[in-house]
Formats: structure tokens, sequence, C-alpha cells
């Protein structure tokens, strides 16, 4: 049986080696694996679909269903990763001390949700005098309140110190704090970006599914060189051919979503109903002729968003920086000696598998939109935070400023 054996040089990869080998000496083996293979591919796509539908749902109903959605994701996502370092002997000898570490996810989550819809907040508060007063002296203390909640939990944690579980109590202390810091990072940009208009949550998250389906399909039928060792199945053929399919998806796929107003008026209260705004300069078509086409070609000119050139940024991100997402989730798996952070969707693992690139993405689609991408800020909305936070003292005051500012440009002009 020896002579059957493939010689192979030392650069050649071992699974390619060992699969050439199984080919070669149990062809009835290589059927299995082929079999189990479009299996897991249509146990995948099964589990996609229902993803898929359950994601439209939740974005027909809205700005505030959609958070609703990333604060469950964050949920399970911070319960699969505090299932990974536990110890259940451990645990019995510590009663109570899994309970903290849900305080501190709470108390996190009340800190960075009270700062990111504190306008929000504000706004949906002010058709009653009272509740606007009240929810003004909410936001002003909130961060106060945050601290001693927290301080209160560090307290408590002290206090739970026992002999013998130092080491892993100090340890979970610290695995609680990355794991809010990673978790809460990632959602409370999500959230921002909802707000901002549910173009900029759902174009960005179609990209990096996109990239993700791509990328399995072309490693699927065409993938054979190996692309980076923390993750085997991924392929050079599989990368490149997903990165094309994004970003030509990006630039068309910007199109489609720019043209719906309740996808692209931002939400600036708490409420639940439909939206409808004046486009800003983003999501207004600019038109450009096909000169030079046949004749018989039906169409003269072309309509392009200029949101379109952003989404190209968008989509490069996706298919090149946005994997490495993934990758070092991977080499996480491996350094834990586990497959999937958790097993709630059949094909893909759990939560945290799916959010991996997601949490990349989300950071970079923040920054992008507050570094690169004009502010529409009209005069209403100018005046509203002005008559909204402002005193009358101070409203006078800056009525004063003004008045000086025009009547020296009006001197400047003449």
């Amino acid at each position: 049986m020896q002579e059957h054996l493939i010689p192979s040089s030392p650069s050649t990869p071992t699974r390619i080696r060992r699969r050439r080998t199984q080919e070669v000496i149990f062809p009835e083996l290589s059927k299995v694996d082929e079999q189990n293979k479009y299996r897991s591919m249509w146990i995948r796509t099964y589990s996609s679909l229902w993803m898929v539908i359950s994601i439209i749902i939740i974005l027909y109903l809205g700005h505030l269903y959609i958070c609703a959605m990333v604060v469950v994701i964050q949920i399970i996502m911070t319960f699969e990763l505090f299932n990974l370092l536990r110890r259940p002997d451990e645990d019995r000898c510590l009663p109570g001390f899994r309970l903290l570490n849900w305080y501190f996810f709470f108390t996190g989550m009340l800190f960075v949700y009270g700062r990111i819809l504190s306008q929000q907040l504000v706004n949906t508060a002010t058709s009653d005098e009272f509740s606007y007063k009240l929810v003004g002296k909410v936001i002003k203390y909130q961060m106060v309140f945050c601290y001693f909640l927290y301080i209160s939990g560090l307290v408590w944690f002290i206090l739970t110190l026992k002999k013998k579980t130092y080491k892993y109590q100090f340890g979970q202390y610290a695995w609680t704090h990355m794991i809010l810091f990673v978790v809460f990072t990632q959602s409370s940009f999500t959230v921002a970006n909802i707000f901002e208009g549910i173009f900029w949550f759902l174009l960005p998250a179609s990209l990096i599914a996109m990239n993700d389906v791509a990328a399995y399909f072309f490693g699927f039928f065409f993938g054979k060189t190996p692309l980076i060792k923390l993750s085997p199945k991924k392929t050079w053929e599989g990368f490149i051919g997903a990165s094309i399919a994004t970003v030509i998806t990006a630039f068309l796929f910007a199109n489609v979503l720019g043209r719906f107003q309740w996808l692209t008026c931002p939400r600036k209260d708490l409420s639940t109903g439909w939206l409808e705004c004046d486009p800003g300069p983003l999501f207004k078509p600019e038109y450009y002729s096909i000169a030079g086409w046949p004749q018989w070609f039906p169409l003269k000119e072309i309509s392009i968003l200029p949101v379109q050139w952003h989404a190209l940024c968008l989509g490069l991100f996706a298919s090149i920086i946005a994997p490495f997402g993934g990758f070092f989730a991977s080499g996480f798996k491996r350094a834990f000696k586990i497959k999937d952070f958790g097993y709630y969707i059949p094909g893909h693992g759990g939560f945290t598998d799916r959010m991996d690139c997601q949490m990349v993405m989300a950071i970079f689609v923040y920054i992008y939109y507050q570094s690169f991408v004009p502010q529409d800020y009209s005069v209403e909305m100018i005046l509203d935070q002005i008559v909204r936070n402002l005193s009358f003292e101070d409203q006078k005051a800056l009525y004063y400023r003004l008045g000086q500012i025009f009547r020296q440009r009006q001197l400047e002009n003449n």
C-alpha cells in the first residue's frame, strides 16, 4: 500500500497532501466527504435564508426594532463569550459571582446607550414640560449614576474574593471587561449608524454578508490555494472573487437603497412612525449622458447617487480589511480549541461567529461617516437645537452676537 502514496515536497500544504492520499487509498471515504460537504452547504444556505427573512421583517418595522435586534444579539454574544472561560466547579464555590458579570454588563449598557441616545430622549420628551425637565436631569447626572453603579460592582467583587480562587476571579474580572469593551464598542457604533439612517446600517451589513457568501462559494467551486493558516478553508480564489463581487455589489446596491426615504432619513427621536424627509445631496441622483454608445442601446443617460462613490470605499474595506476580523476570531477559537463560539445558528455556529467581521465594519462606517460624509445641517435643525438646549438669556446673547456679525459683513460688502 505504501507505493500508492503520493510523494510531496515539504512546501505542499499538509491538508492538500492528506486529501490526495485519501482519494487514492480510500475512494469511498472521499465520496462521503463530498456528500458531507454539500450537506453542510445546504444547511448553511437554509440558515442564511431564515436570517435574511427575519432581518427584512425587522428592517420594515423601523429604527427602534433594529436597535432592539442589535441589543439582543449583543446579549447573546456576551453570553457566548462569558461561557468560554467559565469553570462550573469554581462557579459552584462562588454563589452570585456569575450574576456579578451580568451586573457589569447592564451597567455598561446603561452608560453607553444613555450617551448615544441622549439627544433622541430629549427630543422625545419635549411634548411634556415635566418629562423634558426629568429627562434633562437624568442625562445630566447619568455619568455620575453609572460611575457609582460601577464602583458598587467593584466593591461587590472585592467582597466575593475567596482563597484558592483569586486567580480565577481576577481572570473573570479582566475577561468581563474585555468582553464589554469589544461588544459595547461594536454595538454602540452600530446603533449610532442606525440613527443616522438605516442605510448606514443596512449597506455595510449587507456587504459583509455578501463578501462572506461570495468567499464561501468562490472557494467552494474554485478554491485551491490556501489563504491563511488560521482559516484552512479560506483560499485566495475565494478572497479575490469575493472582493470583486463585494465592490460591484456595493456600488449597485447603494443606488437601490439610496432611493428609499425610509432608509435614508435620520431618526431624531424614539418614535416608531414612518419617516419622510427631503433627501440630502448624497441621495439626489446626478445624470450622466452616455455618448458614443450604439443607437440601438435603450439608455441615453444613467443616474448615479453621490453616495455610491462612498459605497465603493465601504465595499473595499468590507472585502479587504473586514475579513481579518474573522481571521482574528479563528485564531481566538484555535487558542481555546473550539470549533464555534456557539450553536444557535445551524451551519454557522454562534452569533459571535457571524458578527466578527461586522464589529470591524461598524466602527469603520461610523468613523468614515463622521470624517468624510458631508453633514446636512438645515436652518430648521439648528433653530430646533437652539430652542431646546439654550436658556432664554443665552438665546438673547446669540441674537445680539448674530446681529453684530450681520452688520459687520454688511459694512464689508458695501
